[in-house]
């Protein structure tokens, strides 16, 4: 299979316009480029407004998104951004969130926990953790049915929200009604040579995402021998047992596909129910595009529709 002309042109456009991660990279320089990108505009929604919850650090940056005005509670999602745990904040997924708001009918809040590597593992994972638990807390004045909350994320965001998933059935909640995995990343062995999946090697150039800033992104988030650290990478977690249900979403052209999938196949072998979807056409960092390309629209239908599913029957009762 091969990508379609229309989805060739926008990988190449993007790429040209976006500076080259590999070794020499400087983190400050790519996210300055990336605040001079033009934003891209996501559906308008009821309420959008700046939060904050403590963390082991001082105060997470939080931001919730609303979609209907009424005061009713509504199902929530914990969304946390991709970027390699080196970029993407706030403004970065403004977009996604609110598709994610107005597709679902859930509040959403975004966390923006702290970035390598001046933060290196595990800042990003103890502030998504006590994010997680703090919007469980507030969910009452949050406008959030605590009982149909979820978390969700992208790339390094899937990675977080996977290992949030893994604490709260650990540490004694949040209770998670659901998991929303977007392209995540689950493994961080195996980078360079014999890496252990096929999609590293044959996705790994030309795709926008590649090998090369994979590994680079590894050594700036992560310290010698913490690459198989379950809070790291969740694949190599002890048990998947009593997880919330969970979709994990892949893309064709993706170096993350296979680890991704890996990772869905771990959780539905221990009696999780799971749904894995490979979009077609796809590659890594598709979601948020579906304005631009019918691949991308199908990757948030998709996410949108198990949500909505696992908002509606959880607890038995209609969402």
């Amino acid at each position: 299979m091969t990508l379609t002309p229309q989805t060739r042109r926008f990988i190449e456009t993007v790429t040209a316009a976006t500076p080259e991660i590999g070794p020499g990279a400087d983190p400050a320089e790519l996210r300055e480029a990336r605040t001079k990108r033009t934003p891209i505009e996501g559906p308008g929604v009821a309420l959008v407004r700046d939060l904050a919850a403590p963390g082991p650090a001082g105060d997470i940056p939080l931001r919730q998104y609303r979609p209907d005005p009424e005061d009713a509670a509504a199902p929530g999602i914990v969304f946390f951004h991709g970027g390699g745990f080196v970029l993407g904040d706030l403004a970065t997924h403004d977009h996604v969130c609110r598709i994610l708001a107005d597709s679902t009918g859930a509040v959403v809040v975004a966390v923006d926990y702290r970035l390598a590597p001046e933060h290196r593992y595990p800042a990003a994972v103890e502030d998504a953790f006590a994010a997680a638990r703090w919007i469980a807390d507030n969910a009452a004045g949050l406008g959030i049915d605590p009982a149909r909350l979820a978390v969700a994320g992208d790339s390094a965001g899937g990675n977080l929200a996977a290992v949030v998933a893994h604490r709260a059935r650990d540490e004694g909640g949040p209770a998670l009604c659901y998991q929303a995995l977007i392209y995540p990343v689950t493994d961080f062995s195996g980078y360079g040579a014999g890496a252990p999946y096929p999609s590293r090697a044959e996705n790994g150039d030309g795709y926008f995402l590649t090998a090369t800033a994979m590994a680079w992104f590894n050594e700036q988030y992560l310290s010698d021998g913490q690459e198989r650290e379950p809070g790291a990478s969740p694949l190599f977690a002890e048990s998947f047992a009593d997880l919330p249900p969970a979709l994990v979403l892949t893309a064709d052209f993706d170096p993350l596909r296979d680890e991704g999938e890996e990772y869905a196949r771990r959780l539905a072998g221990a009696g999780v129910p799971t749904t894995t979807v490979r979009v077609n056409d796809g590659f890594h960092g598709i979601f948020g595009f579906g304005q631009f390309l019918p691949s991308a629209k199908r990757a948030e239908e998709a996410v949108a529709a198990a949500l909505r599913d696992a908002f509606a029957v959880d607890g038995g009762r209609e969402g």
